[in-house]
């Protein structure tokens, strides 16, 4: 456990970020009672649209599907037929029903049971057993989530998102991408949940805040690290901030700027490696390329290059854990009891 005192507490320990069978461990508790972006799910806004998709691929993998029947309703449901375990859809497009292309089941778009071939002779069939299970789905503004069996309340995690302008933001599909980093999730983590480093690690990102004000603000399952603009020019209309970066637990990234929205998703694949997936909304394409927000993928390149150098490090045999900054590292040490918090 970590104490909750942060000026006593001490990190997590080394064996957190390098041993597979603490990965595997974190993979059940934490990441697959988690609530996760759903990575597209703009495309299933028709009436009819349905969607298939992994809940957080390359680490959960639970194979899921959205669909939106004829009244505009949209769920989540699970992709596996409830026959033989056929993933049910493959791709997106539209229908008026789901069928499953092994032995011809049939389901509804809300997921209910219709019909399944050869079956007359089946004794007390069909049950609610044979609908396909639904998964959690909740909605932020555009952006939509899943979960399995989530360990938290959905309006508990981004109640301090809710506060900021959704309405206006659009996708951009030009900002789509996706970086491998050689390091344990937690370590990239970490490094977002402070601003310590932007001074030693972002020149230029420590050129376009003023470091001197920069504060974190902790919630039940959330932080908020707030950066002001060091020129009033590349701040919110009606603010002195450059920055809003919103960290939902544990491991959503939704960073605020005048011109609008870039997510960072961490996805666990291994003990030692890392896929962040990048997506971006805009609200003012004109904002674009300024302030804190304007050199999105250096930041990132520079935060890669560092979290793998703590990796190597921390699979040092004379490195053990380490203590917090109470000024600057309260959402490192935050993040770190919600974690073992789960994994208690």
């Amino acid at each position: 456990m970590i104490d909750g005192d942060i000026r006593r507490a001490r990190t997590l320990p080394a064996v957190f970020y390098r041993d597979p069978a603490v990965f595997e461990r974190v993979r059940e508790r934490v990441f697959a009672r988690s609530w996760q972006l759903v990575d597209g799910a703009h495309e299933a806004a028709a009436p009819g649209s349905v969607r298939p998709f992994s809940l957080l691929e390359g680490c959960v993998e639970e194979p899921l599907l959205l669909s939106r029947d004829a009244g505009g309703t949209l769920r989540a449901l699970s992709n596996v037929c409830t026959h033989r375990g056929n993933l049910v859809c493959t791709e997106a497009g539209t229908a008026q029903s789901l069928r499953c292309r092994y032995h011809g089941r049939r389901f509804g778009l809300d997921g209910k049971f219709i019909s399944m071939p050869e079956f007359e002779e089946v004794r007390d069939f069909p049950t609610a057993a044979d609908d396909l299970p639904r998964a959690r789905l909740a909605e932020l503004g555009p952006l939509v989530f899943a979960a399995i069996d989530p360990a938290l309340p959905f309006d508990e995690l981004v109640a301090p998102v809710r506060k900021m302008e959704l309405a206006k933001l659009a996708f951009d599909p030009a900002g789509s991408r996706a970086y491998e980093v050689k390091a344990n999730w937690a370590l990239y983590c970490d490094n977002y949940l402070e601003g310590f480093h932007v001074p030693f690690v972002h020149a230029a990102l420590a050129k376009a805040i003023d470091y001197g004000t920069y504060r974190t603000e902790l919630f039940a399952w959330s932080s908020l690290q707030v950066a002001e603009a060091a020129s009033t020019a590349d701040a919110f209309p009606g603010s002195t901030a450059a920055a809003y970066y919103f960290f939902l637990f544990p491991n959503t990234m939704l960073n605020f700027y005048p011109w609008g929205l870039s997510i960072n998703v961490v996805v666990p694949l291994a003990v030692d490696r890392t896929r962040i997936v990048y997506r971006t909304w805009i609200s003012d394409r004109s904002r674009a390329g300024r302030g804190a927000g304007g050199a999105l993928d250096r930041v990132e390149l520079e935060d890669e290059e560092i979290v793998e150098q703590v990796q190597k490090g921390v699979r040092s045999r004379l490195y053990d854990r380490g203590r917090y900054s109470p000024t600057r590292e309260a959402g490192v040490h935050h993040f770190h009891r919600l974690l073992t918090r789960l994994l208690a």
